[in-house]
């Protein structure tokens, strides 16, 4: 369902991401600019597939809920002056409510500041903002859910799950104005990443762009688009050669097409990833529990680290697999992983972790697999395979561009199967249509799996924050990860799967964001992956 109220649309779909930014309305009437989500503004030369009414709809429905608040026209050239700077922006720890000390299982609320480079304060929001509570000591870390009150101040809200200190972390990922310039990109410039194919026959060879997104010219079209999913892809043809002499992808190269002074908005130390500072106390001291019971359960994150070690919320046991309980674990199993390389880390983990688990050769580049491992004694089989196009890797043969999808539908299921897949990274260039089809062509596959072999488990890997450069933020800011996070959550929401939500795993943790997460929070998300395939109830 979608309505109004005092201005501005509403959405019925869930994002239970605790991080991410949700926008307050007051109780005044707003009316909120919105960065564009039309899909009409990349039409012109992005192709997508026709959609079912339902899926036509959900599409609709999932671009409204990610809207995000868009801010007035840049000046051309771009000045700095009055966009927001965390070196004049600020946050501070509000009073416990009802007085007195704070407990563990008390929220903590801190107002969010935010001013311009001139030290004036912004009348709007839009700004993308990271929180998190953390106890080095402790090795204790909670993200903290934020709420843009659409007029330059924010609210950051905290569980408190840990008895002693809890320090507050604000950061700055983007300023409203860089959050424009993105999404601007994404409608203007979908193929700013673009890949190629080698084309051979003999002694003739000839290399063309692909893309899901070719500009249109007089060069003739090669049409890849998957017959059973509808998934598009296309390369422009040879001059000399056939469609079907297609032999390899891989990706091309990058183009920068920021406007004048825009770069600056992009500054590493400067307004790209930086703490804000606290305007008093940054830390409170946390007292053991009260014994009186809450009265209501609130929205929270889906864990917190305590000791290095992830507690899941929610009714989850994360158990510690050392590698003989990781063998016992997935004794008798296949375990079927698909994705990008963040993916394939976990292949990699348990194929270090396990010595009797072997790796076959099959001959693959080690990018882009396939690869497949296996324990004959305890009966154990991993695989890993790339999802298909667009994929960022090298080099991938043709005959091993496969999608998530019609791998599913080839796999028989059951209790002991185990289906493990993450998409997201190698999507943020494009318009966020082309990620909704595809998480719509995978949750079609997953139902047929589960409808028929209802045992089988499927564990889906959300996104990560990552380090950011400006090359990382043009083409996979952490922005363009939040906005494909919610998507991924609302798409496979109320299906019989079960997450691992790295998003949080990263963002609680006292290491550096990464994409490629470091060994110790991969070995919490494989403890949590392993805990979800021999619960106490199920193994």
């Amino acid at each position: 369902m979608r309505g109004k109220f005092d201005g501005c649309i509403f959405v019925t779909i869930s994002l239970s991401t605790p991080c991410q930014i949700q926008h307050k309305v007051n109780s005044t009437a707003v009316v909120v600019p919105r960065v564009s989500t039309d899909p009409d503004v990349h039409r012109d030369f992005c192709t997508f597939q026709a959609l079912s009414p339902n899926d036509a709809l959900e599409e609709r429905l999932l671009l409204d809920s990610i809207a995000w608040p868009g801010t007035s026209l840049l000046p051309a050239p771009l000045s700095l002056e009055k966009t927001s700077d965390p070196a004049h922006s600020t946050f501070t720890i509000l009073p416990r409510r009802g007085g007195g000390q704070w407990h563990v299982g008390d929220q903590l609320e801190v107002r969010i500041k935010i001013s311009d480079f001139q030290g004036h304060p912004k009348k709007s929001g839009g700004d993308f903002l990271l929180a998190r509570l953390h106890n080095w000591k402790l090795s204790a870390g909670v993200v903290g859910q934020v709420m843009d009150h659409l007029n330059g101040s924010y609210s950051a809200v905290f569980p408190l799950p840990w008895e002693g200190d809890a320090q507050v972390e604000v950061t700055l990922v983007h300023s409203s104005e860089a959050v424009t310039v993105l999404n601007r990109l994404t409608s203007e410039q979908p193929d700013r990443i673009y890949f190629q194919s080698l084309f051979r026959s003999a002694l003739l060879s000839e290399t063309t762009i692909c893309n899901v997104c070719l500009r249109p010219t007089k060069q003739p079209l090669c049409n890849y688009t998957d017959l059973r999913t509808g998934e598009p892809w296309f390369c422009y043809k040879p001059k000399n050669l056939s469609c079907d002499a297609r032999i390899n992808h891989a990706m091309g190269k990058y183009e920068q097409n920021l406007g004048a002074n825009e770069e600056k908005l992009f500054q590493s130390g400067v307004n790209l990833k930086v703490y804000l500072q606290a305007s008093g106390p940054a830390n409170v001291t946390v007292l053991p529990k009260k014994k009186v019971k809450s009265s209501s359960v609130k929205p929270g994150p889906s864990g917190y680290y305590y000791q290095g070690v992830w507690q899941a919320l929610g009714g989850t046991t994360v158990r510690q697999f050392n590698n003989f309980a990781i063998s016992q674990c997935l004794k008798g199993k296949g375990v079927y992983m698909y994705g990008d390389s963040t993916i394939r880390q976990w292949f990699e983990y348990l194929n270090a972790a396990l010595p009797d688990l072997k790796e076959f050769d099959l001959h693959s580049l080690k990018q882009a697999g396939p690869f497949m491992a296996l324990d004959y004694a305890n009966n154990i089989l991993v695989t890993f395979r790339c999802h298909g196009p667009p994929i960022r890797f090298s080099n991938v043969i043709t005959s091993e561009l496969r999608y998530i999808a019609n791998e599913i539908d080839g796999l028989t299921g059951g209790t002991n199967t185990v289906v493990v897949f993450g998409i997201w990274s190698h999507f943020s260039t494009f318009p966020m249509e082309v990620y909704i089809r595809r998480l719509q062509s995978i949750r079609r596959a997953v139902v047929r799996l589960l409808d028929r072999a209802p045992g089988t488990l499927v564990i889906i890997r959300t996104a990560n924050p990552k380090a950011l450069t400006l090359y990382e933020t043009i083409t996979n800011s952490d922005w363009y990860s939040l906005q494909r996070d919610k998507v991924l959550r609302a798409v496979f929401k109320g299906l019989n799967v079960h997450l691992i939500d790295a998003w949080e795993m990263v963002l609680a943790h006292q290491l550096p964001h990464d994409l490629h997460p470091q060994p110790p929070i991969i070995k919490t998300m494989m403890d949590l992956l392993l805990s979800y395939i021999c619960s106490k109830n199920g193994g």
